[in-house]
């Protein structure tokens, strides 16, 4: 008797969950934060550095690298790459450029421009970029913390009563009244 009423209990304490059908997927994390990707500004930052650091010219790095990119954003360095070696302006060659290579046309330019080495400054602004989806995803994480604090307190909870104190108290009313 007892057994039958904790499952009567377990079924009318779920029925509001399997009765509404599947649960809407909640919002994915950001996609800067889940995976790097060939048009990814950090990676697309670290390969041109790589690419300098053998001694290439930048038109070379940028070819370079855009052939090893592959898809919009490798497109768009070699068109850059090919811009400047026939003696375009910096801001003619990188017009029409994806958003993800604003940071890498950003860091060349005073190389270009100046004749600075572009080593350090590319190594500072991936290392920007880097701590900038650290704190994404730290804030991501915090807000996901706060947003399952009322799911898994209305899941727990009722589990917890109908699995831990239900029994309990129908062995000790059995006790009492000598069932």
């Amino acid at each position: 008797m007892s057994g039958l009423v904790v499952v009567l209990a377990v079924l009318g304490a779920t029925s509001p969950w399997w009765s509404r059908g599947p649960v809407p997927r909640s919002p994915a994390l950001p996609a800067a934060v889940v995976t790097p990707t060939a048009s990814d500004p950090v990676l697309l930052l670290d390969l041109v550095e790589v690419a300098l650091s053998t001694g290439a010219s930048l038109p070379r790095a940028l070819a370079a690298v855009g052939s090893a990119a592959r898809g919009a954003a490798g497109e768009h360095l070699s068109r850059a790459s090919a811009s400047l070696l026939l003696g375009a302006s910096w801001a003619s060659a990188w017009a029409g450029s994806a958003a993800g290579l604003s940071d890498v046309a950003e860091v060349l330019e005073a190389s270009w421009t100046t004749g600075s080495a572009p080593g350090p400054a590319l190594r500072a602004r991936a290392d920007e970029l880097r701590r900038r989806r650290r704190a994404r995803a730290r804030a991501a994480a915090g807000a996901l913390g706060v947003r399952l604090v009322l799911p898994l307190g209305l899941c727990f909870l009722p589990a917890f009563v109908l699995l831990g104190l239900v029994p309990m108290v129908l062995s000790l009313a059995a006790g009492l009244f000598g069932g």
